[in-house]
């Protein structure tokens, strides 16, 4: 089992974020779980250009950056953590591009079969917008979540055993392959919607169009 923390903090380790992020490891870690920690701040991550190059080609960009790497890593994983400040009640701008980044993600719903949790800390600890938001990316992508914990910034050490409590709850998840039917329904519905574009577009997006065919969806 490999799970893998994002963690968009400009403050990196001594953030707060990564602070609760940290717990949520410490929660699913026992034997034969690798993990791996990003810091966003440590990469250079471009705005997406709409070049439409990663449809045309899979996994390929014009933009010259640690993209590619950070997405293979997530390819990679069983998990993923997503952590993040939450500045104006939404993802950091970091956390933004890389998913702007993704949409090839998106478009082949290459995280399906993945769990994503989320982690967020703030100035007045009310995150649920933040949670969702994360939680609608990953459905998106095609991959389940298993759930969030967010903290006022001043008051991480008292959600601690909550972080805990996620990171279990995540590895009991992966091991069991716990499927919740109402996010399924959501990553159905998506698939279903880019079928038709995936189809509209095959003559441009030839790779994509092709992975689609080779797993059998169209």
């Amino acid at each position: 089992m490999k799970v893998l923390l994002i963690s968009s903090s400009p403050r990196r380790e001594e953030s707060q974020t990564f602070l609760l992020a940290k717990e949520v490891l410490r929660g699913l870690c026992e034997q034969g779980v690798k993990t791996e920690a990003i810091h966003l701040a440590e990469h250079h991550i471009d705005f997406c250009r709409h070049c439409e190059e990663c449809h045309k080609k899979i996994l390929r960009c014009s933009v010259k950056d640690s993209i590619l790497l950070i997405l293979n890593k997530m390819l990679e994983a069983d998990a993923i953590i997503l952590a993040s400040p939450s500045y104006i009640n939404q993802v950091t701008a970091s956390m933004k591009a890389l998913f702007d980044r993704s949409s090839h993600f998106i478009h082949c719903k290459r995280l399906l079969g993945k769990y994503i949790v989320g982690v967020v800390s703030s100035g007045s600890g009310e995150d649920k917008e933040v949670l969702d938001y994360i939680k609608y990316y990953a459905n998106t992508c095609g991959a389940q979540y298993s759930g969030g914990v967010s903290s006022c910034a001043y008051a991480v050490r008292e959600r601690m055993d909550d972080a805990y409590q996620l990171g279990k709850k995540l590895n009991q998840d992966i091991k069991e392959k716990i499927v919740f039917p109402d996010q399924m329904k959501i990553i159905d519905a998506g698939k279903e919607h880019f079928k038709r574009i995936i189809q509209l577009r095959k003559e441009d997006w030839k790779e994509e169009y092709q992975y689609w065919q080779d797993k059998g969806w169209i």
